[in-house]
């Protein structure tokens, strides 16, 4: 085959990776606080320890307060607001952007290796990143970090074609902008990009083209400032990401989610079992190698191989200091994971172009490609990974574990499709009251059947599988959800009869089969026979007593 068609295979074999059964491994993870909002672009997702700007300004709720979110940049949850309107309100349709941007990081490390070295590195790279399991993972998900490593990638691509013609500098500023609408880690391009020009071409800095750049980035950057400037005018702090930078605290943010990250002792201890955790040892061997053997080449000539990987090595400089403040959880590390490709298709073509068996290096580097590509598969695209970890299976996987949740939210799917709430709770907020109208409003439209269910759940249930899952139908379908020990207290504050009083004809009660449940409550279903949930392994997940 020649370069395109292998470029080519390589894309194709990315794409079925990334896109295949995407709706796939429950909502467990942080993309639920992604997609709940971008469904509305509404700054609410039941935190009651983290409150958002329209909970403290409803009902008069400022405009300013749409430019953003009150933990990270808006363009996340723009982008899968619009994929779920073309898609539905699933699974597939909050991750499919994450996917489809895994797919042109594979073609952009490409384009970055084909730049810096030859066209064969960067055929070798896209391979290794297109079935390496860390890139799989985080394209599979609808978290941040798929979009960051893709602006990151573009940002640099931009950068190093700028270097041969300056007018580029204009589209790394375009590029930039939206980086940091995505997500603020997406910062670090900043000191890469002005070291580089510091020290290599600093009559860059001096040119109209960076400054339009640097004008555009902020121009299209610009909600988030004012966003922020009028957190700081009305409430005299900035949002949680920026606050927490500059040591604000503030007593609406109780609940500080990943920033618990220890002290820097803790985070450099932490670094390479979580490293180990989300990437095969045979591709995080290799690039020890590549390592090995880039300070072996300083030996021979330190200025000339540091001159040759100097856009690498600075790349990898500030990605380490970045996770050093930030923390190396599994989402973070996926954003070394290109250079990772990158510093082993530089060792590997080296080696290629000075060893004589070139067929057994090729035989070698097929099994290594047909490991990772097993590797992945079995981590991700198979329900349960198989094999002792971390030879076989990895931890990567729980990010995105089938426990069951999914095939309860199908469950309902199908007990409410052409269904409306005959009865809805009123909300405690005007805004949430808003969208329950307006929902109820398009039900009645549509013609659908009014139907007086009443959903009630147990305890165990995971807090974001509950909030796509149950919450979701609430705030924005209007469904009357409550939890087990809400029902029991209305029932004896107002009477037995109290829910058949307000309406309610048809009950269903999810019971977590982790959820311990008193023998009076297990005496009310002991004459009603279950509708059993099972995932996908065949255990008991749910059992749910309508009646």
């Amino acid at each position: 085959m020649n370069k395109k068609q292998i470029l080519t295979t390589i894309l194709v074999i990315s794409a079925i990776l990334r896109l295949f059964a995407l709706s796939n491994g429950d909502t467990i993870n942080d993309e639920v606080f992604y997609a709940f909002r971008g469904i509305g672009m509404m700054d609410f997702d039941e935190a009651a320890a983290q409150t958002t700007p329209l909970e403290w300004y409803d009902p008069d709720i400022p405009v300013w307060t749409s430019f953003s979110f009150h933990d990270h940049p808006p363009l996340v949850f723009a982008t899968q607001n619009i994929s779920m309107k073309i898609f539905g309100e699933n699974n597939f349709g909050f991750r499919f952007p994450s996917a489809i941007l895994g797919i042109a990081s594979v073609y952009l490390i490409y384009l970055i290796g084909t730049i810096l070295y030859s066209a064969n590195t960067g055929l070798i790279s896209a391979g290794i990143l297109g079935v390496t399991l860390n890139n799989i993972y985080i394209s599979r998900v609808g978290m941040q970090e798929a979009y960051v490593i893709f602006f990151i990638l573009l940002a640099s691509y931009l950068f190093l074609k700028s270097l041969e013609n300056s007018k580029y500098l204009i589209k790394v500023g375009v590029v930039i902008g939206l980086a940091l609408l995505t997500k603020y880690t997406s910062i670090v391009l900043i000191p890469i990009f002005l070291t580089y020009l510091a020290l290599f071409k600093p009559t860059y800095l001096k040119k109209k083209y960076f400054w339009i750049g640097t004008f555009l980035a902020i121009l299209i950057f610009s909600p988030v400032i004012t966003y922020n400037m009028m957190l700081y005018i009305n409430e005299g702090h900035f949002d949680f990401q920026v606050s927490h930078i500059v040591g604000q605290s503030i007593e609406e943010w109780q609940s500080t989610p990943g920033k618990e990250i220890g002290s820097l002792s803790d985070r450099i201890e932490n670094f390479v079992p979580r490293l180990i955790s989300t990437n095969s040892w045979l591709l995080l061997s290799l690039f020890i190698f590549s390592v090995l053997g880039f300070l072996f080449s300083l030996f021979k000539n330190t200025k000339v191989n540091i001159s040759k990987h100097k856009f690498l090595i600075i790349s990898f400089i500030f990605l380490l200091i970045l996770i050093s403040l930030i923390g190396p959880s599994y989402r973070f590390l996926t954003m070394l994971t290109p250079f990772f490709a990158l510093s082993i298709a530089v060792f590997i073509n080296y080696i290629y172009d000075k060893f004589s068996s070139k067929k057994i290096l090729l035989v070698l580097f097929g099994l290594f490609v047909l490991f990772e590509l097993s590797y992945s598969t079995n981590n991700q695209l198979l329900d349960y990974p198989v094999g002792p970890s971390p030879w076989l299976s990895s931890e990567v996987r729980f990010e995105n574990y089938n426990w069951g949740y999914n095939n309860l939210n199908e469950y309902l799917k199908n007990e409410l499709e052409d269904k409306m709430p005959a009865i809805s709770f009123d909300m405690r907020y005007q805004f949430l009251q808003d969208i329950r109208d307006k929902s109820i409003e398009q039900d009645l439209n549509r013609g659908l059947t009014p139907y007086p269910a009443l959903i009630i759940y147990s305890r165990g249930f995971d807090k974001l599988a509950k909030l796509w899952v149950l919450d979701r139908l609430h705030i924005y379908h209007a469904w009357p959800i409550i939890s087990m020990d809400t029902y029991f207290q209305y029932l004896n504050e107002n009477g037995f009869d109290f829910y058949e009083k307000n309406g309610f004809k048809d009950y269903y009660f999810i019971i977590s089969s982790n959820a311990v449940l008193s023998q009076e409550v297990n005496n009310i279903f002991k004459n009603i026979s279950p509708k059993i949930i099972y995932n996908n392994r065949g255990d008991e997940a749910f059992k749910i007593y309508k009646f």
